[in-house]
């Protein structure tokens, strides 16, 4: 085929997405006319955000030439908790970590999984993009059942296509944001199991009550889809106890507003990994985490988003590291499990198992940040 052809074809191809795209901005422009983000075809973040252009990022690539943003083995998981698996769903409130930002809650004798990633790439593809360098702690065959799968967004770190297809017939009801249940409705999930929910926006499961509440984040999975869909953080509400769930965000004024409203928190799942100087509105520092963490009213905090893909520059174990030393400094009470352990809000501070798979000393900083959280 001539290079002619192959221009034309691509060509043909862009036009083809651009104009498919505008008929679907031209449906959601009547679809979420009254959501709170939505402005000229796009959600939009309370404040302005940076997420980084390809100059910096090429600088910093360059900068970071020789961190280890990879263990020097793939890790190992622990072994999920019989009970966890095989015995009746706990009333009080426990969470197995399944890897970067998947995880299972149990409440109230009800089951949820969280941005549900078990495949070996956070890619499109098969064959290129982040793969794990720890596995998943459960496949989706040896998931016990579930009630819910929570989504935060649908950046393809936290909805994986195929994962979210193998639990299509096992989930009764998939909770995302505004614009992602679309997603999944043109997959095949079933309308009747989609709760689509804009920030403040509750929905019942059972005894639970979940508030799809604000963060501060960016969304798209191609090149002509950026922030058609929201984003959010998660507040799950139980009889006695509570959970806050960030997804992906950068530190924003409305953790405050979400402690005020829902907190205090018995455990928050707090992003804490894949930051950078050049994308500082869009993912917080560690510093920024545990302050995200007092800003909800925490009690005890578990950082999640990190020790599973490169997504980033900074070393693979510095999220936990510095997370680690930053909960000693304030007196904030930490849980960090290893994938596949269980944890509760009461559970004592795991040791920090990730060092056993490093020789040398882990530095508190990779590269140049930004400044901590204000």
């Amino acid at each position: 085929m001539s290079i002619v052809w192959v221009v034309l074809l691509v060509a043909a191809g862009w036009a083809g997405l651009a104009w498919r795209g505008r008929i679907r901005r031209a449906r959601d422009q009547d679809r979420y006319a009254g959501a709170q983000r939505w402005r000229d075809g796009r959600f939009r973040n309370v404040a302005s955000t940076r997420t980084g252009n390809i100059a910096d990022v090429a600088k910093l690539y360059w900068l970071a030439r020789g961190i280890r943003r990879t263990p020097r083995e793939s890790l190992p998981v622990a072994q999920v908790r019989r009970d966890v698996l095989d015995g009746p769903v706990s009333h009080a409130l426990r969470v197995t970590w399944l890897g970067h930002s998947t995880a299972l809650i149990e409440l109230d004798g009800l089951r949820l999984l969280t941005d549900p990633v078990l495949s070996q790439r956070a890619s499109p593809f098969s064959f290129a993009g982040p793969k794990r360098f720890t596995p998943p702690a459960l496949s989706v065959e040896q998931l016990p059942p579930l009630d819910a799968v929570v989504l935060s967004h649908d950046h393809f770190d936290h909805l994986d296509h195929a994962t979210i297809l193998a639990l299509a017939e096992r989930v009764p009801r998939f909770y995302a944001p505004l614009g992602v249940g679309q997603r999944l409705l043109r997959w095949g999930i079933d309308a009747a199991k989609i709760v689509e929910l804009d920030w403040w926006q509750e929905a019942q499961l059972g005894p639970l009550t979940l508030a799809a509440t604000p963060a501060q984040h960016f969304s798209g999975r191609s090149l002509n889809d950026g922030n058609s869909t929201l984003w959010a953080s998660w507040v799950v509400l139980g009889s006695q106890e509570r959970l806050f769930f960030s997804g992906d965000t950068g530190m924003h004024k409305g953790f405050a507003e979400i402690g005020e409203r829902y907190g205090p928190f018995d455990l928050t799942m707090i992003e804490c990994g894949a930051y950078n100087e050049a994308w500082p509105d869009v993912h917080m520092l560690p510093e920024q985490s545990v302050a995200a963490h007092q800003m909800v009213r925490g009690v005890t905090m578990m950082p999640v988003h990190w020790g599973t893909f490169d997504l980033a520059l900074h070393r693979w174990d510095e999220p936990a590291e510095r997370a680690r030393a930053l909960a000693a400094e304030q007196g904030v009470r930490l849980v960090q499990p290893r994938p596949g352990e269980t944890v509760s809000p009461d559970s004592p501070l795991q040791a920090p198992w990730w060092r056993s798979f490093e020789k040398e000393q882990v530095p508190q900083r990779s590269i140049k940040t930004s400044e901590s959280a204000t």
